[in-house]
């Protein structure tokens, strides 16, 4: 069974998007994983699709209402009831590869996307939605962030990537940061691949690109290295 993704959206026409082109997109096409998109409007009340409305106590914005959405998450789950939801929002616990890792070894998941001032918090009592955070920023909608994820996630698929330690040698699969890599020419601009790397000596190279991980984590992302300190 491959893994099923459904969008809630007010902008399915931005799907598959990225997702429609290299890894994701082949793998869409031979069916390793299925792209659906609901539209939020579809399941509003009145005549008008009306889908927000003003903030209770007054405010800048708009906020999406809790009836028309928790209708759209309803439809959604009927879908595929074991497929877990996730709404994008800068509120939501930070993502991180081993949610990633999680995920993809499911059967799918269910995204929701927000817009204007975000979602009516009564959803998240009513209904089972995770809330997920891809960066302290800000961005127009959910969908940017929903393509992030569904990203994540496909790559580590069966069958998607190549090369079998692809998915494992990279930054925070192992609690670190990648090593970093060179490539020809061995020399560019007076600047040359360290000689490890040239040795042939696999256990050298090993080495090197472990300490090389080590540092950069602990240089560039403290709370990384903080976290895997205990473990190393």
């Amino acid at each position: 069974m491959s893994f099923a993704a459904t969008v809630l959206t007010l902008y399915p026409e931005m799907f598959p998007g990225p997702l429609g082109i290299s890894l994701a997109g082949r793998a869409l096409g031979e069916g390793k994983w299925s792209l659906d998109t609901v539209q939020i409007r579809d399941f509003a009340i009145d005549r008008h699709r009306t889908v927000d409305d003003t903030p209770a106590g007054g405010g800048a914005g708009m906020v999406l209402r809790v009836d028309v959405l928790a209708a759209a998450i309803d439809h959604a789950l009927a879908m595929h009831p074991d497929c877990p939801v996730l709404a994008m929002t800068p509120r939501g616990r930070p993502l991180d590869q081993q949610r990633v890792r999680e995920l993809a070894a499911g059967p799918g998941v269910t995204v929701l996307c927000g817009r204007f001032e975000g979602f009516d918090e009564r959803i998240f009592a009513g209904r089972p939605i995770e809330e997920v955070s891809v960066g302290d920023v800000v961005l127009s909608g959910g969908e940017p962030a929903a393509i992030m994820l569904l990203d994540a996630c496909v790559r580590l698929l069966p069958g998607v990537m190549g090369g079998a330690e692809s998915g494992t040698e990279e930054s925070f699969e192992s609690g670190l940061l990648e090593y970093p890599h060179y490539t020809r020419p061995v020399e560019w601009e007076g600047r040359v691949i360290p000689d490890v790397l040239r040795s042939g000596d696999h256990a050298k190279i090993a080495r090197w690109r472990r300490e090389q991980a080590e540092a950069d984590t602990r240089e560039r992302r403290p709370d990384l290295w903080e976290r895997y300190c205990p473990r190393g």
